[in-house]
């Protein structure tokens, strides 16, 4: 079978009421379309076609390096119309499957069973069991329980709104019945719009038989038409990554209060507290613990490392034992080696801390190499920027930079070297030697402090 989707996500989204096109907005931090290229994705689609229409432009540039083509729908015309405006691109002999950019999270079994019901002489419809069908249009059967056709609600008799099988809208069939139905379509209705769903009647005339399955859950067929839909889909979309999360081993202090907004690797007995968030590609071995009100993205943290609350990691690589905040700040390229640890108040960037090396507090540690077992005291920075250009600070192994340090980079502190607190270090410091660098005391006596004038 040679499948090719189109992906209709053209429409402005009024009930949305922002200038953001209505399938860019963000559900787990991934736009809405963004799920369904990714679904069709992994049914290995011969093509993706998105046809694209309000803010067609900025969708585009948003979504360039993913693996669809796009067809243009000038004018929104309806469903029918907007898929007719891919099909000059769809090869004839192609199975086409049609999903929406608004309908985010249908899984690929799903897709990939209705697509099993689609031969040459069958179409394949997606349809939902609801308690309230209200916006939904209704599946209509004969006395055998066949389908026969959808009617929309706006064109519903009051018998026929009392169906509670509503149409999702995808469905499948062959391009070359598609290509003959299209042209076939007709806006008489209350809508003055092309309905794709018209095609059943079409295909039931011409003695296409359609197969209709109904979808596990209904949220896997929920469309988005305003934000307060975005956020029930947001809480599904989270819940359902929670209870994974829990059977793959994760304790979570509350299901309700995580959020994966990307793909979180895990291995056993990791616990998580609550309100932390994970962006990007995240990798948690055994044993990890995470406090509360952490955001980790795109990071690697390997077993029995220990995230204290508040804490931003952010492209940053953790070994095994390492220990990291409260309120820490690990920004892009941030290596901590096994059993080292950055404590409260620290912020690295670019920088390598060896094996049980540590910045326990009130510390900047920038563009940075620091080798085994050193320790780096309260208030230390690293002067890497001189305005224009970033240099390298080194510091050896078993080093000791006494508090309240200033290391002018490039600088280069040697093995077991001490800097004495308050030092500003603007030279290396060899192997095993002390550097004072601060002005000398003096104490004043009789010193009186000023005071008030009356």
């Amino acid at each position: 079978m040679k499948l090719e989707v189109v992906i209709l996500a053209a429409g402005q989204g009024t009930r949305m009421r922002s200038a953001l096109p209505k399938v860019l907005h963000p559900l787990a931090g991934k736009a809405l379309v963004h799920h369904v290229i990714d679904t069709a994705t992994a049914l290995d689609a011969k093509a993706i076609h998105t046809v694209i229409g309000h803010g067609a432009e900025r969708v585009q540039q948003q979504l360039a390096a993913l693996p669809t083509g796009w067809a243009l729908q000038e004018q929104q015309l309806g469903t029918g119309h907007a898929v007719a405006q891919a099909m000059p691109k769809v090869a004839d002999d192609s199975i086409v499957l049609v999903l929406y950019g608004d309908v985010p999270l249908v899984k690929a079994a799903t897709l990939q069973k209705l697509l099993t019901a689609v031969d040459a002489n069958n179409m394949a419809l997606l349809t939902v069991e609801l308690n309230d069908p209200t916006g939904y249009g209704r599946i209509l059967r004969d006395a055998k329980g066949s389908v026969t056709a959808i009617v929309e609600q706006k064109d519903a008799t009051p018998e026929q709104l009392k169906i509670r099988e509503g149409n999702t809208g995808i469905l499948a069939a062959k391009a070359s019945l598609l290509k003959k139905w299209l042209p076939q379509l007709s806006a008489n209705n209350a809508q003055g719009e092309y309905y794709l769903t018209d095609i059943i009647g079409l295909a039931v005339q011409q003695g296409i038989g359609v197969n209709a399955q109904q979808a596990p859950a209904a949220w896997e067929v929920q469309g988005i038409n305003n934000r307060l839909q975005l956020s029930e889909l947001e809480r599904i979309h989270q819940r359902n990554i929670a209870e994974q999360l829990m059977t793959d081993g994760v304790t979570l202090a509350d299901p309700a209060r995580i959020d994966v907004r990307g793909t979180l690797t895990v291995g056993r007995d990791i616990f998580i507290d609550v309100n932390c968030v994970f962006e990007g590609d995240v990798t948690l071995g055994d044993n990890v613990r995470i406090g509360p009100n952490c955001v980790i993205r795109n990071a690697r943290i390997a077993a029995n490392a220990e995230i204290e609350s508040h804490t931003l990691i952010d492209e940053a690589v953790l070994g095994v034992d390492t220990h990291v905040g409260p309120f820490a700040r690990l920004r892009p390229g941030t290596e901590l080696a096994a059993k080292a640890k950055v404590g409260n108040f620290v912020e690295t960037k670019k920088t390598y801390i060896g094996v049980g090396s540590k910045a326990n507090h009130l510390t900047y540690l920038g563009d940075c190499v620091i080798g085994e077992n050193a320790n780096v005291g309260a208030g230390t920075i690293t002067c890497n920027y001189d305005g224009v250009n970033k240099s390298k600070t080194t510091i050896g192994d078993g080093a000791f930079i006494g508090s309240n340090s200033s290391l002018v980079a490039p600088v280069n502190i040697g093995k077991n070297a001490t800097v004495g607190a308050g030092s500003v270090i603007t030279a290396d410091i060899p192997d095993n030697e002390l550097a004072v660098a601060r002005g000398k005391q003096r104490n004043i006596a009789g010193w009186r402090r000023p005071m008030k004038k009356q």
